[in-house]
């Protein structure tokens, strides 16, 4: 058997049967001619049978005719071969030349070989043909029927292979129940995979996870095939999982699989777009396209979790394409609300989404992150972050550090208004920030890029600074950072002594407790001649411990020296303050002095004014006394 080309493109290719016969029958299936033979074709399908024998018979019948009103009639033998050979046209025959030929070597006896790609197309053309039992044993169809029963019926992969092939046969292998039978095995079976083996995540850069993708794709190889399903076909497939209860994890990992290769762009790390042999034609359209997002983002799992597959990347990389292709409020919203329960797993360069609104000013898409984090903030509140109460404050305070560092990279937007800035940085609870360095970073930013704000706005900005968190390195960048507000600095300035003296009493206190712990007392512990040794090291590490306490001492001393500047120069911007209050207030000249209290409602310190009136004379000779009663004791 071989096929012939046409000699020009504008003919039919044929198709001859190399059995030396002459041929009988022609029959055109799309493009191709196929001369073939009766009596194979009429004893293995009814419907050629019926087709031909109905054209013999009107052929018999127009032959008769011609005969009876030709009265010179001469026996032309080649014109009378032409008249037998019957025609056959099998419009829209599924599966196309490829199947009607594979069908047509079956009626020769040719075996064929069965595979789930082409098993659908041969069951719905033997059904066409009605190439049935009853009609001749062991035919096409029940063939097919056996092999997709005992064959792709049984193997995940090779039912999704044979429901890819029906996406070509509708509506014939959905009316056959070749399709249902395929999402049904395909849901069955995914049942039995373990979603922790999947060897996520899917959406990173291949360099860092080409072993995890590797092992991912060779043990569940089958998740890649059912991502080449069309949008439909893949739909009904994930209705079907839910419907019989299916872990949502499998169904978020097909998902994520789907959608990676419907929106390359997901993947930030992969931009190309994979290469198609499809004409551009096939390219969806951008309506199709947010239908698409729309079902995917539909279909992902409602509950909020932070254990969910689906990572934190690829969860914004679907927001920034819903974003671009314009996707309702509704689905961006539960894609919003899915990314707030894992909004700690998240990265800086994940939380900077462009702003594709007209209506936006600034580069980046504020409002989203703020929603995003009221989300994570409303599961934080409800106990909704898995691990309990230390695994929610955790989570806490790495967003605490992730918003900080949002802030630091938005601040430098021209766009940004001092009220947006201010509500993000303040929407954190206290305990996000064990200190608030990275907060206070952002405000020098946001100062630096906007000098024309106003003296308001600049005390409205810097108020998102807590001064009693910051670390002495930031304490002592601000109070020489010009762009900060005077109230601002006269607090890091307090703040400062006061953690210096908190240091130098702890330090203190815990030389003193060291000494007198570590004293040696050999009449004591010595209690026989084996403890000699014992007692030796002890006397080691009491001398050790006394030189220790000696550097700790000229640590002091630096220290007690940065106090008494401090100090002095409380003490110089306190009578800064006075002048600046007599000369505000002419009608209180009678009472120019410091009053206490004033400089707190002036400045809005959380503190006690007299804390900052101590002198030095005092702390100097309380320390004395405390060297005294050192030295006695040691003595």
């Amino acid at each position: 058997m071989a096929s012939e080309a046409p000699s020009t493109p504008s003919k039919r290719q044929a198709w001859f049967c190399t059995t030396g016969l002459p041929s009988d029958v022609v029959i055109e299936v799309d493009h191709m001619t196929f001369h073939l033979h009766k009596f194979p074709l009429m004893s293995k399908s009814k419907k050629l049978n019926d087709l031909i024998t109905q054209q013999e018979k009107e052929q018999l019948s127009l032959n008769k005719l011609n005969y009876q009103n030709d009265d010179d009639v001469e026996s032309d033998e080649e014109e009378l071969e032409e008249q037998e050979q019957c025609h056959v046209s099998l419009a829209n025959f599924p599966g196309g030349v490829e199947t009607f030929e594979t069908a047509a070597k079956f009626c020769y006896g040719v075996k064929i070989e069965l595979t789930a790609g082409k098993v659908t197309s041969l069951r719905c053309a033997g059904e066409v043909l009605e190439m049935t039992e009853e009609y001749s044993e062991n035919n096409l169809i029940s063939k097919t029927e056996k092999f997709l029963t005992l064959n792709v019926f049984a193997n995940i992969r090779d039912s999704i292979k044979a429901l890819k092939s029906c996406e070509n046969l509708y509506p014939l292998a959905e009316n056959l129940g070749i399709v249902e039978r395929c999402i049904h095995t395909i849901s069955s079976k995914a049942s039995l995979y373990d979603p922790t083996s999947f060897g996520w995540p899917v959406n990173e850069t291949p360099s860092a996870v080409a072993g995890g993708a590797t092992a991912a794709k060779s043990r569940n190889p089958w998740i890649e095939d059912l991502a080449k399903l069309s949008s439909p076909m893949f739909n009904r497939v994930i209705s079907s999982m839910r419907e019989n209860e299916i872990n949502e994890d499998i169904i978020e990992t097909c998902l994520m699989h789907y959608a990676n290769r419907c929106f390359p762009g997901i993947n930030r790390a992969n931009r190309n777009p994979p290469v198609s042999s499809s004409s551009s034609s096939m390219i969806p359209s951008e309506k199709e396209q947010r239908e698409l997002l729309e079902n995917i983002i539909a279909n992902l799992s409602p509950v909020r979790s932070s254990r969910s597959p689906a990572t934190a990347r690829f969860l914004f990389g679907l927001l920034r394409t819903a974003n671009i292709l314009g996707v309702s409020v509704a689905r961006k919203s539960d894609l919003e609300s899915k990314i707030g329960a894992q909004l700690d797993k998240a990265t800086l360069d994940d939380l900077l989404i462009p702003s594709y609104s007209y209506l936006n000013e600034t580069l980046y898409d504020v409002d989203c992150v703020e929603r995003i984090l009221d989300y994570f903030l409303e599961c934080y509140e409800e106990g909704e972050i898995e691990g309990g109460n230390v695994r929610g404050l955790t989570a806490v305070m790495v967003v605490g550090r992730l918003i900080d560092g949002y802030l630091s990279e938005i601040a430098s937007d021209s766009n940004l208004k001092p009220e947006k800035f201010c509500e993000l940085a303040m929407s954190l609870p206290e305990q996000a920030r064990l200190y608030n360095d990275g907060v206070y970073r952002a405000v020098d930013v946001y100062l630096k890029a906007h000098p024309w704000i106003s003296e308001e706005d600049r005390e409205k900005v810097s108020g998102v600074i807590n001064c009693e968190k910051l670390t002495l390195e930031a304490c002592t960048h601000a109070a020489q950072n010009e762009r900060l507000p005077l109230r601002v600095v006269v607090q890091v300035l307090f703040f400062e002594q006061l953690q210096l003296r908190q240091a130098i009493a702890g330090t203190l206190l815990s030389a003193e407790a060291g000494a007198a712990d570590d004293s040696p007392q050999p009449s004591i512990n010595r209690q026989s001649n084996d403890d000699v040794e014992g007692e030796d090291r002890r006397v080691a590490t009491w001398r050790a411990t006394k030189r220790e306490n000696q550097v700790l001492r000229l640590d002091m001393d630096s220290m007690r020296t940065r106090v008494h500047e401090l100090e002095r120069e409380c003490s110089s911007m306190k009578k800064v303050i006075e002048k600046i209050d007599s000369v505000g207030t002419p009608q209180n000249e009678g009472n120019k002095g410091w009053k206490k209290g004033s400089f707190g409602r002036k400045f809005g310190c959380r503190f006690k004014t007299q804390v900052c009136d101590s002198h030095e004379s005092s702390v100097v000779e309380t320390r004395k006394g405390r060297h005294h009663s050192k030295n006695t004791h040691q003595h």
